[in-house]
């Protein structure tokens, strides 16, 4: 099944002409760059990281700026993205990791308001309100169906890392982090220092995703991350389910196609993100990917063999002979 699911992932361009579909695909993946990192600090350690459309947008200002306007290598300064990503998520995570959940999530929004008004004000850097050319890959990326291979590949990379991440004694250690911070500290899991490196790694990730995604817009302006897109990331990840990879990447699916599949009422795509939310969060708390594991189980679940049944009657009329005789 998993197979299958990547066969058809990584082929789509092959049997699709529709290129709006390989848009709609791309835009999925490279959302999904950012939200597999965001998934280790919301879903597995706990953090309440509201503002990631700060370092989302710090990643595409960095790649529109160093590749567009002083042409550096477009690849190169993918990495380079990712690394102030990286280094962005630091220094932010130093201070604000050790706050409260509530405060922790107001700081992660400053950070997101601070990066936008920073976007304005350095029009000679950023171009202010009117914004900036965002350059392409070379190719073999310059189509789109190579821009949707090069963007699957991270994605899938990422994935990978953060499962590797998610199933072994990482995963499990942050997983005690977000029920109970006491109980894991008494366990001797360092909890600071565990949240600064995911979080940093998160930092990482949407340094990249925000390459990915000013190269897939083409033009950048402040109003492209605005607070919404923040807490379109956090909520994918509450309705796909914490404490997993396969709920928050199909809450990823869902809330990116759904503007597509409500047509012309797209304009109202928040009303049907609560309503979706409300919907999940009522029926199924632990969230889609909950509802598909527990679904597929059921399928897989063989009927259970039927036990031989005695012959009561002939069972009697032995016993009946034995005392007659």
């Amino acid at each position: 099944m998993t197979v299958l699911g990547l066969l058809v992932v990584f082929t789509l361009p092959l049997w699709t002409p529709n290129l709006y579909l390989v848009h709609v695909a791309t835009l999925i993946a490279g959302y999904w760059v950012l939200i597999a990192g965001l998934n280790l600090v919301v879903g597995y350690a706990g953090a309440l990281s509201i503002g990631h459309v700060g370092l989302l947008s710090i990643g595409a200002y960095a790649f529109a700026i160093l590749a567009g306007t002083h042409g550096l290598a477009p690849l190169l300064t993918l990495l380079v993205a990712g690394v102030l990503g990286a280094g962005s998520g630091f220094l932010l995570g130093l201070p604000s990791l050790r706050l409260p959940g509530f405060y922790f999530a107001m700081s992660t929004i400053a950070l997101a308001m601070i990066v936008g008004e920073w976007s304005l004000a350095l029009d000679g850097l950023t171009g202010g309100g009117t914004g900036l050319p965002v350059p392409g890959f070379p190719a073999p990326f310059d189509t789109p169906s190579g821009f949707y291979w090069l963007v699957a590949a991270i994605s899938g990379i990422v994935t990978w890392m953060t499962w590797n991440v998610a199933r072994f004694m990482w995963g499990r250690a942050l997983i005690s982090m977000r029920d109970s911070d006491v109980a894991a500290a008494s366990m001797g899991v360092p909890i600071a220092r565990m949240k600064l490196i995911v979080f940093t790694f998160s930092g990482f990730t949407a340094g990249l995703a925000g390459a990915l995604f000013a190269s897939l817009q083409s033009y950048i302006t402040p109003e492209t991350f605005v607070f919404e897109l923040g807490l379109f990331f956090f909520v994918c990840i509450i309705i796909g389910g914490r404490g997993g990879i396969l709920g928050p990447f199909l809450g990823t699916v869902v809330l990116t196609a759904l503007p597509e599949l409500v047509g012309p009422l797209a304009k109202l795509g928040n009303l049907f993100y609560g309503f979706l939310l409300l919907i999940v969060v009522l029926l199924t708390p632990e969230g889609i990917g909950d509802l598909v594991r527990r679904s597929y189980e059921r399928l897989q679940q063989r009927p259970a063999k039927k036990l031989p049944q005695p012959d009561l009657a002939r069972l009697a009329a032995a016993m009946a002979r034995k005392r007659a005789g």
